[in-house]
């Protein structure tokens, strides 16, 4: 029997002028799909003029500059467009979504889609539920007591995934998915009689008790700091009074 996990699958990734989901904005992104394990992959790619100065300290993460997104990048309002509907039709036909760290990248789509489009990823869906898989959360809770970090980077040579131009959303994306297919097949017997939808809830089980533990970790550490524990995107802000 052909599991899940080497069937269909997308994988979605973003590049950002930084890393606050509620204030940063969107350079670049990317949706792959394959079929199959080691099948073709399609690559849809996405660049973004995002109307604000990108940090020196973003550039030198992903190579993209100011003149180069005045140059090339498309505006805003449009492209967010296209990536919530290619998410959505991808969700619709029953494909698990991959995303690494997905409170980062569908936050920070969500929020994008509400800066350019009065909308929301929620609205996108219409009722489509999304099967997210994360790899960063799988790896966390399948093997919690390893140490070290557990960067996109890291995961790729701790399951011997290739990653070829990191901080490029295509590479991210398409490391992502192989890394995915690779974490499920060494914990196959853990996870092989569970369907996308089950571990998409257990994921949001794990990821919050994850979240608690690196909330405690921080508070002996010295540093109180407050960890979100929603998955796989995070709940809109009230609004000030």
């Amino acid at each position: 029997m052909t599991h899940w996990f080497e069937g269909p699958l997308a994988a979605f990734d973003t590049e950002t002028t930084g890393v606050d989901v509620e204030q940063d904005r969107i350079v670049s992104a990317a949706l792959v799909a394959q079929d199959t394990a080691g099948g073709r992959v399609r690559v849809t790619r996405w660049l973004v003029n995002p109307g604000v100065p990108v940090p020196p300290g973003a550039t030198d993460v992903h190579g993209l500059t100011d003149d180069h997104l005045q140059r090339n990048g498309r505006w805003p309002a449009p492209v967010m467009d296209e990536m919530a509907r290619a998410l959505a039709e991808s969700c619709a036909s029953g494909r698990p979504l991959v995303v690494m760290n997905a409170p980062f990248d569908l936050t920070l789509l969500d929020r994008e889609l509400r800066r350019h489009r009065a909308s929301s990823l929620a609205r996108y869906l219409d009722g489509t539920p999304m099967r997210v898989v994360d790899p960063r959360v799988l790896d966390k809770h399948l093997d919690r007591y390893r140490k070290g970090r557990r960067t996109l980077t890291d995961l790729c040579a701790r399951y011997e995934v290739v990653l070829d131009g990191a901080h490029d959303a295509a590479a991210d994306a398409s490391a992502s998915l192989e890394l995915v297919r690779a974490v499920c097949r060494r914990f196959s017997t853990r996870l092989e009689r569970l369907s996308p939808a089950e571990l998409h809830t257990l994921q949001a089980t794990w990821h919050a008790a994850q979240a608690r533990g690196l909330e405690a970790w921080f508070a002996k550490s010295g540093t109180p700091e407050t960890v979100d524990p929603s998955w796989p995107l995070r709940p809109e802000l009230p609004a000030a009074a």
